[in-house]
């Protein structure tokens, strides 16, 4: 009986895994303006943001065979969250990053590859969706980190808004989230013409994404019948 009621659990989960990451992941965003306003915000952020990244893997149902690189690559995107190093090209910080941006990709595909799966699209179909826009943007704040890694002057930030005059990572969620979005985001202005190209790639991928993919899936889902 208590084998029964732990499997009806184990399923009731597993038939909520991309719900659950959509919360961690928004929890995250709606947090990361607060990690550097006071401590207990930086802790709630970097809780929350590793018990993503360790949903994400659960939630992609990632083959045997790829669990344990997916594992691995796991481990560095845990540590850039944990410790969240300020944008640096010393060779660790580099291979860490490196490593992170990997991660993200794979994740990213996977899902990717489970939604466009579904013949029938559900309410965990669109969630999945839902996670992917908000995954690409947290794929893309990690690769203008890669960018200022090699171009330490690829973004310049306003002084009259900024704090400080090297960006971090908080800085490239908010602008990689303002860019995709098309809300903009004020304060942090691309100077390359590396960092121009990956700004204009995520925001035409943010509007099709939302114009093509997501309007597809809730205009074919059909909600179970109660009767």
């Amino acid at each position: 009986m208590m084998h029964a009621v732990k499997s009806e659990r184990e399923s009731a989960l597993g038939g909520h895994r991309f719900f659950l990451l959509f919360v961690f992941l928004l929890a995250t965003l709606i947090l990361f303006p607060y990690a550097e306003a006071n401590h207990f915000g930086s802790y709630a952020f970097r809780v929350i943001g590793s018990f993503a990244i360790l949903v994400s893997v659960y939630a992609a149902k990632i083959h045997r065979s790829l669990l344990v690189l997916a594992i691995v690559l796991a481990i560095p995107a845990l540590f850039e969250r944990i410790v969240l190093p300020k944008v640096s090209v010393n060779s660790f910080s580099t291979f860490n990053s490196v490593l992170t941006l990997v991660f993200d990709v794979v994740i990213v595909a996977i899902i990717f590859r489970h939604v466009l799966a579904q013949e029938q699209p559900n309410s965990e179909t669109i969630f999945g969706a839902l996670c992917l826009y908000l995954l690409v943007g947290f794929t893309f704040a990690s690769i203008y980190g890669m960018v200022t890694t090699f171009q330490p002057n690829a973004f310049y930030l306003d002084p009259r808004t900024n704090l400080h005059s090297v960006p971090d990572r908080f800085d490239f969620i908010y602008y990689s989230f303002g860019t995709m979005t098309s809300l903009g985001a004020p304060g942090i202005t691309p100077v390359s013409s590396l960092a121009r190209s990956f700004s204009i790639l995520e925001a035409i991928l943010g509007v099709l994404y939302l114009a093509v993919l997501i309007t597809g899936l809730i205009g074919a889902y059909r909600p179970k019948s109660s009767a």
